[in-house]
């Protein structure tokens, strides 16, 4: 798992923690960072970077022999390792050796990279543990189930643990064997001249283990492809175009690694007569003119069934009444915006009626406009 890059890198600068720190605090500031920084949730164009970047470290950080291999590489680079030793006694300097210089040819960088390649190809080591990706899906739900929340299945093809071998790779009732070349360190020493050297082994390709007998439905890998239900439980007031994590149930890791994460994006339905502002429940209510003159008792629908709203004397058009607790649960209400209807025809008494309460009732008071137009 070393890579060349990491005598660049303080992977524990970038999580935020001191060199000290414990797996339980590593495991906090990743989960922070991500949550932060995650392109999900973050439009910033440099957070995907940093959220690489981040879930890098952890990878390192969070599994003992990577953190033990890293840390012991950042001490050879300060000086204060095997090759700080020979500094000071005279014979090598440090600085010549990592930058080439050293009348060697080769210098510290090619070393390590050439030793680090030799770990399976490239620079990561082939077979260590690494955390699986995260997978992508997407659900629909009714605009009912969005405000008050839900619990419902998907269904999905996609990789997960072997269920056969319960994702050790090996034949049930067989398990894997510790390495017989590295006694399970997953580690070799190898002599460099004056140096000795700790490199991947390439009996168990570095996991400390070998599985001799592989599992006959994941062929040892510990991972099969299937079409699999997940429940997801939706929280309350999720919003259209949100999206839901489920930690672990992404494809699993390899060679023992965390499982990655579940995404699952969300599209609710619009609904005939509700819509949404934050926590709130918005509707439009139309009452009749003398309704909203001499004000009125109206049965308005809700999420959870109708309720009865009083509509006072002389409401206008546009004026927002409040119905408690009728939003997204605890935190929301219903929220009702009044549209006065003008009826478009009226029936001869309608009519009649009408013309006696304009000859009764006072006109509209235009005065303002009247004092700004000067008309």
């Amino acid at each position: 798992m070393a890579s060349q890059e990491w005598l660049e890198k303080d992977f524990y600068a970038v999580l935020g923690v001191p060199q000290d720190a414990s797996k339980k605090d590593i495991e906090k500031a990743y989960r922070k960072l991500a949550r932060e920084l995650h392109p999900d949730h973050n439009p910033d164009p440099d957070a995907e970077e940093r959220f690489k970047g981040v879930s890098e470290a952890y990878s390192v950080l969070h599994e003992d022999k990577a953190r033990a291999e890293y840390d012991q590489i950042q001490l050879m680079k300060s000086g204060r390792g095997g090759f700080g030793g020979m500094h000071a006694g005279g014979g090598i300097n440090f600085e010549d050796l990592f930058s080439g210089s050293g009348g060697s040819g080769g210098g510290f960088s090619d070393l390590f990279g050439d030793l680090f390649s030799r770990g399976g190809g490239g620079s990561h080591r082939r077979g260590a543990a690494q955390r699986g990706g995260d997978l992508r899906t997407h659900i629909s739900l009714d605009f009912a189930d969005a405000v008050k929340g839900t619990t419902t299945e998907i269904r999905m093809r996609a990789p997960g643990e072997c269920e056969t071998c319960h994702g050790s790779g090996a034949r049930p009732g067989t398990s894997p064997t510790t390495c017989s070349r590295c006694g399970g360190r997953g580690l070799v020493t190898e002599n460099q001249g004056a140096f000795s050297f700790a490199q991947p082994c390439p009996e168990c390709e570095g996991t400390g283990s070998v599985v001799s007998d592989p599992c006959p439905d994941c062929g040892g890998t510990g991972a099969t492809t299937k079409d699999r239900i997940i429940t997801v439980r939706v929280p309350a007031g999720i919003g259209d175009g949100q999206s839901i994590r489920l930690a672990g149930r992404g494809s699993p890791g390899e060679r023992g690694g965390p499982s990655g994460d579940l995404l699952v994006r969300v599209t609710v339905r619009a609904h005939p007569l509700f819509a949404r502002d934050g926590d709130n429940v918005t509707l439009r209510l139309p009452v009749s003119f003398p309704e909203a003159a001499m004000g009125a008792k109206v049965k308005v629908p809700t999420l959870d069934g109708p309720v009865t709203l009083k509509v006072p004397a002389g409401t206008p058009t546009g004026r927002v009444l409040r119905v408690k607790g009728r939003g997204v649960p605890n935190k929301g209400d219903l929220l009702v915006t009044v549209d006065v209807e003008v009826p478009a025809s009226l029936s001869a008494e309608a009519k009649e009626a009408l013309e006696k309460y304009a000859a009764a009732a006072p006109g509209a008071d235009r005065s303002k406009l009247e004092q700004l137009t000067g008309q």
